[in-house]
């Protein structure tokens, strides 16, 4: 018990005489030692990737679940190191909805068939948003967030101990700075006004304990110096780590981009193919004269003119999709002749399509009248319609 009251009383005395130490620096009444330019840029670097890390990681989770009761749980559980249970996206939700109400409606009916339909792709739409969630959290957020738990706990740690050695080193050397001027000034004004043996004695007793003071002053700060140094280059070589962590990140940000461009190519693969099932739906209960418009079409007329960005879809009303292409009618003028470049595989759904292979070059156009959401490509002598959101339109 003894022990553990001086260790403690030592302790509250290095503290105490630290936070003297900070407090003079604050107020200029004490000089600080400095640490050179390379390490103070490395400090500054390592701050801006925790900063900036943070804010991606909290960004990205309200991207990926914008619920924050959910994000809690997920918080809650991840704490406690416990598996968070499945749980039921949106789309799903909304497409089991529309399934049991097309069965209280009656499936035979149209509107509860096209219930059907809409459910049965909106539950694929939340399985592919569960692909991405899962994806997105191994490979993007799980390792930012290792970054912030380890490596930067660790970096943490480190440089509060550089700290400490700096205040100690800090300390000795006002410590040897005050006993030499004390040694100084005894020195240079001794004491002639009593001439008894006795006070020569005291005299040469005081300058023989200032000169120790001095010596034990300067061994102290040796041994201060020694393990600032230490301690400086062990922080050092970690937060020269910095830069792995930059290229690790760099491979999750790929990898989170990619499982994005997925999921979009999915979702819109998706949704071209709902849309064609009502179309044919809406001609098939219209008779021969389809309706004006029966179904918004998912890409604008922007796409006509310039490249587009992958995944990208913009609804586009007051538009007609007609149900052939009249391929064989050459008396129609071209327009628009341009090649472009094809972002995704396609296949083709019927004879009047064009089978499409990512990065190859072709041949596109349209027809007057026809459906802005679709182009005809050429390649070679092969020839059919193409959808728009599958290219790239090159200058």
């Amino acid at each position: 018990m003894d022990f553990n009251v001086k260790k403690l009383a030592s302790g509250a005395g290095v503290f105490f005489t630290r936070a003297v130490q900070f407090t003079e620096e604050k107020l200029g009444q004490a000089e600080k030692t400095e640490l050179d330019p390379h390490l103070e840029n490395l400090i500054s670097r390592a701050d801006s990737t925790k900063n900036w890390t943070e804010k991606m990681l909290r960004q990205t989770e309200v991207l990926l679940q914008p619920n924050p009761s959910a994000r809690i749980e997920e918080f809650i559980y991840d704490k406690l190191d416990k598996k968070l249970p499945s749980r039921t996206t949106n789309p799903e939700l909304l497409g089991q909805y529309m399934l049991e109400a097309a069965n209280e409606f009656g499936p035979g009916t149209p509107y509860g068939s096209t219930l059907i339909t809409v459910g049965e792709y909106q539950k694929r739409l939340g399985g592919a948003e569960r692909e991405l969630l899962q994806t997105s959290a191994a490979t993007f957020l799980t390792p930012l967030r290792n970054f912030l738990e380890g490596d930067w706990r660790t970096i943490s740690k480190e440089r509060r101990l550089m700290e400490n050695r700096r205040l100690d080193l800090d300390i000795c050397k006002a410590r040897l700075k005050k006993a030499k001027q004390a040694e100084a000034k005894a020195a240079a004004a001794p004491d002639f006004q009593e001439t008894r043996p006795r006070n020569y004695v005291l005299s040469a007793s005081a300058s023989a304990l200032l000169s120790e003071e001095v010596d034990k002053a300067e061994h102290e700060l040796r041994v201060a110096q020694t393990e600032f140094d230490r301690q400086a280059e062990v922080t050092r070589l970690l937060l020269e780590g910095i830069s792995s962590t930059h290229l690790n990140h760099l491979r999750c940000l790929q990898d989170f981009a990619e499982a994005q461009a997925t999921y979009y190519a999915q979702c819109h693969h998706y949704m071209q193919d709902l849309q064609r099932e009502l179309n044919k739906c809406a001609n098939a209960a219209s008779g021969p004269h389809p309706p004006a418009a029966v179904c918004p079409d998912p890409v604008s007329k922007a796409f006509l003119s310039g490249p587009t960005s992958p995944g990208a879809t913009v609804l586009s009303s007051s538009s007609q999709r007609p149900s052939t292409l009249a391929m064989e009618q050459p008396q129609l003028p071209v327009t628009g002749t341009r090649k472009a470049k094809v972002l995704y595989d396609y296949d083709a759904h019927d004879s009047s399509e064009l089978s499409l292979l990512a990065d190859e070059l072709i041949t596109v156009y349209t027809v007057p009248g026809m459906d802005p959401d679709w182009l005809i490509g050429e390649r070679g002598n092969q020839k059919g319609k193409v959808p728009v959101t599958y290219l790239e339109l090159l200058s």
